[in-house]
């Protein structure tokens, strides 16, 4: 086999692997780390002397981000459930569900609103109020 042929021949894509990764357990997982990074990082800008902190609080199919600023609490939990991962504040109201789909290019896509989206941008639905409206 020459360098040319060698160059054509596409890796063979091993869609079974990567379908098995797009799954909702998985997807939750990988959700929960990077919730716990976004935590980190935004109490890492937060003024020496702020009266307000976030965590995070993980269970079996519940991940809170929770906002502790005095007697003020405040948070978004997002829960697996076994179709959709759905994010609600806490009072229970329902801000979006997450669904995932593996696309004919074996990307694991997340939607919201039929609308694809990046985790990093179902993230930010979902927290960006909790993180930086004024209290």
């Amino acid at each position: 086999m020459n360098d040319e042929t060698k160059k054509k021949s596409p890796e063979p894509f091993d869609w079974v692997t990567e379908r098995s990764a797009c799954s909702l357990p998985k997807v939750f997982k990988d959700l929960g780390a990077q919730l716990e990074e976004d935590v980190k990082i935004r109490n890492g800008l937060r003024p020496n002397n702020a009266p307000y902190e976030f965590s995070v609080k993980t269970d079996v199919s519940d991940i809170t981000v929770l906002l502790q600023s005095g007697d003020v609490r405040k948070s978004v939990i997002f829960s697996l459930t076994p179709r959709s991962v759905l994010a609600r504040d806490d009072k229970g109201t329902q801000l979006f569900e997450v669904n995932i789909t593996f696309t004919d290019d074996g990307r694991c896509r997340l939607n919201v609103n039929d609308q694809p989206r990046e985790p990093w941008q179902v993230r930010r639905m979902a927290l960006e109020e909790l993180f930086f409206a004024p209290s």
